[in-house]
């Protein structure tokens, strides 16, 4: 007897709704280039020897992203005690730590990457709980038993990722899985598996493959068993804790209020306060200080906080006053946004190198500096306040007979870098001239035949386009210890006036002065 061909026969099983999700992200233009960027901010560690540089080169490579963490400096939660503005990323480093920056930029990039997606309330809502978890994940590190325990800021931020990228790109589903948990008869992972066909953190912790994030983050993401937690010797597993407890309580510092903020808490402190070593005085200091963190920070990237209790405005304490009566507070990105010659030089270069000298003096009167960081900082002063293409510091090489460049900034910095070597043996050729005389060169044009026959050919081939610079040396007791050097690729015909240059000179006896000290 002949069988009925099946009315399915051809036709393909309808594709899950996780499958269909990764598969529109995958698809995004943004995403990968999202997903590189954060893997290398998450692969610089504060124990290298040169991750300062490496964390500075990376947000001074982004217009965008130094603006806003100039402009996150230079917030009253961080301003400094003499009240001077903070106008370098290497200063901000100094001032607000290693890790408070790394994890700024992560969250910024992250923002930058989904605030303007469709729902984008909806959206803001979580980015807003994954940058105060982010906080919170470092307030734990700070306070952690586990040394360089700073993964745990990352992992904070990334744990509620899967409802990020849910509600970016399907906004109805994400609204299903809310309203099934809003009635309080299921967990959010509950409706997740059901609707999406995973719970969010497996789905982020998918997504964070994709973007090749180390493991030990992406592990860490996992969700915590129902049952009792207990404290753990294992650093993994309390990397884990952190990230549950700062994705809780930075969902109930989002959504709660007054009484009800003291009371969500308190359930929280159950679960959590023995594993995580916490009581109740320690769980309300870190609200206080979250809360205002995480404002400061939405505020510098953009983004308004909402408020529990009336809206989108923020209430006043006794002790503020209505912005309207306050003066208007120094913004360094709206300094170096400000009109520039057509050499790519700010016209008030004169303020951003004085506030630059002021950087140099607090970091040379604290206790513990490094030299490269100095180093660092003197340079991004020149480089930024001047427009200049490329900047190094070259210094002597005993061993190798040779001046090499230890540190840049700018365009294709690493390659110049490299190359921008040449012999200590003394030649005639416009470096050594310098050194020698102890003469500092400031050339508004460079393509003038005079400077031309007495350029190395080394330069040329490195910089054949170099149509500015100058050149400052770094000499002590008649011996050249290495110079500075600062290019733009057009003539800076406005000069250098005395003032500038006045300024210039004095970053260069503050480094020379540290140099002597180490």
């Amino acid at each position: 007897m002949a069988t009925e061909p099946s009315a399915n026969l051809g036709q393909h099983a309808p594709e899950p709704p996780r499958d269909r999700l990764l598969r529109k992200i995958k698809e995004d233009n943004n995403l990968p280039t999202l997903g590189v960027a954060i893997s290398k901010v998450v692969q610089i560690t504060s124990s290298g020897e040169d991750s300062v540089s490496k964390l500075a080169h990376f947000v001074l490579s982004d217009v965008g992203l130094t603006q806003k963490i100039l402009r996150l400096s230079n917030t009253i939660q961080y301003r400094t005690s003499s009240g001077a503005p903070v106008t370098t990323i290497s200063r901000a480093i100094f001032l607000l730590g290693f890790n408070t920056i790394k994890t700024s930029a992560m969250a910024m990039l992250l923002v930058d990457c989904f605030k303007d997606k469709q729902h984008a309330k909806s959206v803001r809502k979580e980015l807003i709980q994954a940058l105060c978890a982010s906080i919170i994940g470092r307030e734990m590190a700070q306070r952690g038993r586990f040394q360089n325990g700073e993964e745990a800021a990352v992992v904070s931020l990334f744990k509620n990722v899967g409802r990020v990228l849910v509600a970016s790109f399907d906004h109805d589903l994400y609204s299903r899985i809310l309203a099934m948990t809003s009635k309080g008869q299921t967990t959010a992972a509950e409706a997740s598996a059901v609707l999406l066909g995973c719970s969010y953190e497996r789905f982020g912790e998918m997504a964070l493959q994709e973007w090749k994030i180390p493991d030990i983050i992406v592990q860490s993401m996992a969700a915590l068993p129902s049952s009792e937690l207990k404290m753990t010797s294992h650093r993994g597993e309390w990397l884990k804790q952190v990230a549950s407890f700062s994705d809780a309580l930075a969902a109930i510092v989002v959504n709660s209020a007054g009484a009800d903020l003291k009371a969500a808490c308190k359930s929280l402190l159950l679960r959590y306060g023995k594993v995580l070593e916490l009581d109740a005085g320690i769980m309300d200091n870190m609200l206080a200080k979250v809360d205002s963190e995480t404002r400061q920070l939405a505020k510098s990237m953009d983004i308004s906080m909402p408020d529990a209790n009336a809206g989108d405005v923020e209430p006043l304490s006794e002790k503020e006053l209505p912005s309207e009566f306050l003066l208007k507070a120094y913004d360094p990105a709206q300094m170096q946004e400000n009109e520039r010659y057509l050499s790519g030089k700010p016209v008030h270069a004169r303020d951003l190198l004085l506030a630059g000298v002021q950087d140099v003096t607090q970091m040379l009167a604290e206790d513990q500096f490094r030299l490269n960081d100095l180093i660092l900082l003197v340079l991004e002063t020149l480089y930024s306040s001047m427009g200049f293409r490329f900047a190094t510091v070259c210094l002597r090489d005993l061993q190798s007979a040779r001046f090499t460049a230890r540190v840049a900034v700018g365009d294709q910095y690493a390659e110049r870098q490299k190359g921008f070597v040449f012999p200590a043996q003394a030649e005639a050729d416009l470096f050594h001239l310098a050194m020698n005389n102890n003469v500092d060169l400031m050339i508004s044009d460079a393509s003038v035949p005079k400077i031309q026959n007495l350029l190395p050919d080394w330069h040329r081939q490195l910089l054949p386009n170099a149509r500015s610079f100058i050149v400052l040396p770094l000499v002590v007791q008649k011996k050249p210890l290495g110079l500075f050097y600062a290019d733009r690729a057009v003539p800076a015909e406005e000069g250098v006036p005395p003032d500038e240059t006045a300024l210039i000179k004095t970053l260069r006896s503050q480094l020379l002065a540290a140099m002597l000290r180490n």
